[in-house]
């Protein structure tokens, strides 16, 4: 599976303007997002379970990949493409002999440092963060910059998302220094239109690459 996902979901039914996680799946879906991650923490195992079983029926033969949160158990109960997992879960090596081979095995990280010890544990993409402040995760910690995304992405050779206070108005930005793409919770559960909001945010990774290149191209002038 191809892992250089330039929208990605993130769901937090809590942050959904009232709406279900499965209504704004649904909304994501048609509207092309790349990936869905299911991530209810304040919900329990049981209940995750019962939202990531729905939401495999709403990717299954789809473009879109559905991974679940930190819980491995969850992600092959659900048969999810994969897993994401932060600095304090499962070792990215444990959860691919769980879920195997061909399982997507993702990792947060905020340093250089972070993000070379996840490819070299065999992670197949980054999550890379926080970019910008934010109020959708207690846990975010301090906005790392765009600057950070530029060094990381600089130094592995594996896929990476920006994640954290990204909105499509930022979404070119972190693209332009070195994303594949951009990871976003209430950029899209909260908006009026999440369909809208998908194919929004696409255009703006696209712009993004496209300022990416231009610089590229500039830079060998």
């Amino acid at each position: 599976m191809d892992t250089a996902f330039e929208t990605y979901l993130v769901t937090q039914e809590n942050l959904s303007a009232g709406r279900s996680t499965d209504s704004i799946v649904t909304d994501a879906v048609a509207g092309g997002v790349d990936a869905v991650q299911v991530r209810e923490k304040h919900r329990s195992a049981a209940d995750q379970l019962a939202v990531a079983h729905r939401v495999r029926e709403q990717t299954a033969g789809t473009d879109t990949a559905f991974i679940v949160n930190d819980r491995v158990d969850v992600a092959a109960a659900a048969d999810a493409d994969g897993v994401h997992l932060g600095q304090d879960d499962l070792p990215v090596g444990a959860a691919r002999d769980q879920l195997g081979a061909d399982a997507v095995v993702g990792c947060s990280v905020s340093t250089v440092e972070e993000a070379e010890a996840a490819e070299a544990a065999g992670a197949d993409y980054l999550g890379v963060g926080t970019v910008y402040e934010t109020g959708s995760k207690a846990d975010a910690g301090e906005a790392t910059g765009i600057d950070t995304v530029a060094a990381i992405t600089d130094a592995v050779d594996i896929p990476a998302v920006g994640i954290g206070g990204v909105t499509p108005a930022r979404a070119s930005d972190v693209v332009a220094a070195g994303a594949d793409g951009v990871a976003v919770i209430t950029a899209i559960t909260e908006a009026d239109d999440p369909e809208a909001a998908t194919r929004e945010l696409a255009s703006a990774v696209a712009e993004g690459k496209r300022r990416r290149e231009q610089s590229r191209v500039e830079g060998q002038a």
